[in-house]
């Protein structure tokens, strides 16, 4: 098992038990986790603070490079929005839990250079596929539809 991606799930399952949608994310930088985080939209009442985002934003500012040597993990595949942050900060790897419930836009990460990594995790496929059924209506305006 992947150490990162055990955290990113940890973090995944957090935004569940805070009553919120299961995504979670680690940036990694030399062999360390410099930020963490998990989808709080629901939490928070926001519109932007997907997993990734709330991974960013823990980090912290950061120097260009650090963020150029740097790896995110994401227990789901990145929507437009997480994708652009990843291109805008210019990380370089991103490992996805899974891809099955929700395919984001990982071509365009690839098309840009970005190292993709999709796992197919059968935890992270899980605990996405309950919250859908589960909680249909959030998860529809999450992605919007």
């Amino acid at each position: 098992m992947d150490e990162y991606l055990d955290a990113a799930i940890a973090e995944a399952a957090l935004g569940l038990r805070e009553g919120g949608i299961p995504i979670g994310s680690i940036l990694v930088h030399d062999g360390r986790i410099i930020g963490r985080g998990h989808n709080r939209r629901v939490q928070q009442g926001s519109a932007i603070l997907h997993g990734e985002m709330d991974a960013l934003e823990n980090a912290g500012r950061l120097p260009a490079d650090v963020y150029a040597r740097s790896t995110l993990y994401t227990t789901l595949s990145p929507c437009a929005m997480c994708s652009g942050a990843i291109l805008l900060y210019g990380i370089s790897r991103v490992v996805i839990g899974e891809s099955v419930t929700f395919r984001g836009e990982e071509e365009l990460l690839r098309g840009r250079g970005v190292s993709i990594d999709v796992v197919q995790d059968p935890r992270c496929i899980e605990m996405m596929e309950r919250f859908i059924q589960e909680h249909p209506a959030i998860w529809n305006e999450d992605i919007g539809e």
